[in-house]
């Protein structure tokens, strides 16, 4: 049985795209730029809040105004991104079960750390031991900085846990981590989106999920 579960955040353990999208609409029309719908968003989420400003700001927006929407994107989420944020169903009891079985948990999430540790304070403090998000101090995923630092505060090897999550940076993170993946399809990317960016082991169900975790 493994000894942790390294969970991602968005998508994974919370459906956060609401906000994300009212945060990105808010920082585009604050500069009076277009909106974007939420599949549009969905599909520029996974590889942090910059890549996401970055992919949702029109075709040859300057440096500095990209950088000016970022701004404003950050401020205006870590005020509402507990305003429509959910678990997904069966997230909280599956936590507890694996709390009762004695295995480890953390989140590594791309989103700004600070906003992390908020939904982390917020949904999880009891079920997960710790949390990590994007700052100066890591690379982000898939880079396996952050992974390792978890592992690190959790005092388990790479070999001993298992990498959860909904998206292609999540498994080029497990990788890059020398750690198993299973992804999940109830998030932003669908199951055959999945299996072509080289998934091979995807739940549909928290239930799926358990059983998966129980034979890794």
């Amino acid at each position: 049985m493994v000894k942790a579960v390294i969970f991602d955040l968005d998508g994974t353990l919370l459906n956060t795209l609401a906000d994300l999208a009212s945060s990105t609409n808010y920082a585009l029309g604050h500069y009076g730029y277009p909106q974007r719908t939420i599949d549009e968003v969905r599909r520029f989420v996974g590889n942090g809040v910059a890549k996401l400003i970055e992919r949702a700001v029109p075709e040859g927006t300057s440096e500095a105004d990209v950088q000016r929407v970022l701004s404003c994107f950050k401020s205006h989420y870590l005020e509402h991104s507990l305003d429509t944020t959910v678990p997904y169903d069966g997230i909280m009891d599956m936590l507890s079960v694996l709390k009762k079985k004695g295995i480890a948990t953390a989140i590594v999430s791309n989103k700004l750390d600070p906003a992390v540790r908020e939904l982390h304070e917020y949904f999880f403090k009891e079920l997960v031991d710790t949390a990590v998000g994007e700052s100066s101090e890591r690379q982000a995923k898939p880079s396996p900085d952050m992974v390792n630092e978890a592992l690190r505060r959790l005092g388990i090897d790479a070999e001993s846990a298992v990498y959860v999550g909904d998206s292609e940076v999540d498994i080029m993170t497990a990788r890059n981590a020398g750690m198993r993946c299973i992804s999940v399809s109830w998030g932003f990317k669908t199951r055959e989106f999945l299996v072509q960016n080289g998934a091979l082991s995807i739940a549909g169900t928290v239930e799926e999920l358990m059983e998966q975790i129980d034979r890794a």
